[in-house]
This record gives C-alpha cells, structure tokens and sequence, in this order.
C-alpha cells in the first residue's frame, strides 16, 4: 500500500510539473514562445505618374534638318570629251562608240538661291559638259565659274531662280561629339540621308598634292561614300558645316572616316570665285611645320607641346614685312590657340588679302605679339 502511495506521488508530481513547463512556453518568454510565421511581405505597388513619359530624355529628331538639307543637295554628272576610255561607269551603246566620254559622278549643294553651286573640284575637274539634276529631277546644263585645286572646292552656276539653299554654320562652332548629317548621291542613289557626329576638328590626310594645300577637313563618322562628294555636311538645326570631300579607307568604301571642308573656308573660297572667278588667296610667307618633339628639345621649350614652327621665311611676303623670323614658334592668332599646321593653314586661307593678323609667338622663350600686313 505504502508503495503505491509512493507511485501515485511521484506521478502527481511529474504531471504538475509537466503542466507548468507547457504553460511557461505558451505564455512566457517572448523569445521562447511559438510565434505564428511572418506574414509575407506586400509586393510593391508600382504606379504609373501622369508626367513619367514626359520627364524621359526626347530623342533627337533629326528629320527637319534633313527636310531642308535635302533639296539643297544636287546630283552632279561630269562628262569630258576624249580619246581614252578611263570612264567610271563605261556603258555605252553601238550609236556612242563612236565618240568616247569619261563621265563621273558626285554632288553639290546649292550655295545661293539664283543658282550658284558649290563642290569639290576633283568632281568636274577636267570637264567638258556638266549637268545638275535637283532633288524633284530637274536638269539644268550647269557652267563653270571658278575652281581652286588646293582647296578641292569648285563653283558651278546653272539659271534656276528662287532655288533652295542651306544657311551657313559657323564651322568654328562645330564641335567633336555634334550631330551632322551627310546628305548626297553615293552610287547615284540620290538624296541620301545619314547621320553621324563631328569626330575631330583640324584633320589633314594629305590629301591634295600641292605643299600649299588646304586641309583642314572636319571628321565625322557618318556614312559617305563614292558619289558624296561635293555634298552637304548639315549640323542638326539644317545649316551647312561644311562639303563632304573623301573618306579613309582601305577598300574604296566607307569605313568609319569621312572628311568635310569646313563651311568658314567653303564661304571664304566660294565668295571670292563668284565675285572674282578665283579664290584670291592671302598668303603668310612662310615654310611652316608641327611642333615636334625634336623642335621642343632643339629650342628648348620644355613648356610647350603645340604650335607651329616657322622653318623658312620667303623674301618680299608678309612675314618678313612683318619681321617674324625662323625657329619663331606660332601659339595664337587673335585669341584662336593654334595646336598644329592645319589649324594655322585654315586661319590663313580664311583671311583676305590686305587683312591685318595678330600673331603670338615664342622667340627666344618669350612670348611676343607680331601684327602681319597679309600680302598676295
């Protein structure tokens, strides 16, 4: 009996205890008590504001530019007469054989409104018989007014009248980074349109022979290719930057370099052409180069990385009417720093004859200001 009183004690005990330790974990600690699960967390709401389509960047629209680019553009065809068959396209039939023609092809962009025309030169060189067809395919015999080889520019005349024409740019402005358009006839598919940015300034590719040739092209990287040139390089607001003149290339198309005469030296040229039927060039007098290293080290300018070396001065024209002398190292004109010859050689042929230029020089490490006369 006492034994089962022991028994029945214990199990007493044991079920107090267990029904105290029960109670402790339901109603107890907080960090011992089951807790139900987190609710999931609400999905974001996304609501569409009423201005989020307009805050966006708008894309640049550069459909107005090409609207008035485009029928300022003309095609241009080139024929001269002659003995050699040396044709770009030689395909003539039985009744032309007779009569052998080298024709090409290009383009040129419609320069004032009573019908002069300006592009390259290499484009008519040498012709005998030039026609113009318009953007609504209008043609229109076209004569010669004036060429000048060391700038590849050209100036044709047809009797057109209230005829479309771009505003000029002021190609100084034109900057690395800008929108352009390149407007022309690459293999006589007229009126074509493409686009691209202004990849450098002051670029020579040697392009022309002469030693006092103008290069001083623009590069852009929009499309040009054969039949281009003579076009129009137009900025986004649809003015004329320059005349698309040649493209880099290993294979005879476009590769991803095109150049364009800047619009400042198609003006300067083609206004003297059509008042004088010349481009009356001033001229500096002077055998110039790049400052190289081998120049900074040999007149020992350690401060200075650009410019242009005067390395010879030619008798009785301006820089020696204006004392400038050899080894004279050419840093400004007026408060245009110049970095290289190409730059310089723009600036020059730019001026006019009798036009007075501020130059800045270092002589002997100093800086010195030397206003030239410009003689023809």
């Amino acid at each position: 009996m006492k034994q089962f009183f022991y028994l029945f004690l214990a199990a007493l005990i044991g079920g107090i205890a267990a029904a105290a330790l029960v109670v402790g974990l339901v109603g107890g600690s907080p960090s011992l008590a089951l807790q139900p699960p987190p609710a999931p967390a609400a999905a974001p709401v996304l609501v569409a504001e009423k201005n989020a389509v307009a805050s966006l960047p708008t894309p640049l629209d550069l459909r107005p530019a090409a609207r008035m680019a485009i029928p300022a553009v003309v095609h241009i065809k080139a024929f001269t007469k002659g003995q050699q068959r040396e044709a770009v396209k030689a395909l003539f039939s039985e009744r032309d054989r007779g009569q052998k023609l080298r024709d090409g092809e290009g383009s040129g962009v419609i320069y004032t409104s009573n019908g002069y025309i300006v592009t390259n030169h290499h484009v008519i060189a040498g012709a005998t018989d030039i026609t113009v067809t318009t953007s609504d395919r209008r043609v229109f015999p076209a004569s010669l007014v004036g060429e000048d080889p060391k700038s590849d520019l050209a100036v044709l005349r047809i009797s057109g009248k209230n005829l479309p024409f771009l505003k000029l740019a002021d190609s100084d402005d034109v900057a690395p980074g800008a929108w352009v358009l390149a407007v022309g006839n690459p293999f006589g598919l007229t009126s074509t349109v493409t686009a691209g940015i202004i990849s450098a300034r002051g670029r020579s590719i040697n392009l022309l022979a002469d030693l006092d040739a103008i290069e001083s092209f623009l590069q852009t990287d929009a499309a040009v290719n054969p039949g281009n040139s003579g076009g129009a390089l137009v900025t986004a607001d649809g003015k004329l930057a320059g005349i698309n003149t040649a493209i880099a290339s290993q294979t005879g198309k476009f590769q991803g370099y095109s150049f364009a005469i800047p619009s400042n030296l198609v003006q300067r040229v083609a206004d003297d052409i059509i008042a004088y039927g010349s481009y009356r060039r001033a001229f500096l007098g002077v055998e110039i180069s790049t400052y190289t290293n081998a120049d900074q080290r040999r007149l020992g300018l350690k401060n200075r990385t650009e410019g242009v070396v005067i390395d010879a001065i030619f008798e009785g024209g301006s820089a020696a009417a204006a004392g400038l002398k050899v080894d004279d190292l050419i840093i400004r004109v007026g408060k245009r720093a110049i970095r290289d010859l190409p730059e310089l050689t723009e600036f020059i042929g730019r001026a006019r004859v009798g036009e007075t230029l501020k130059l800045t020089v270092v002589r002997n490490g100093k800086e010195l200001e030397v206003v030239v006369p410009l003689l023809k």
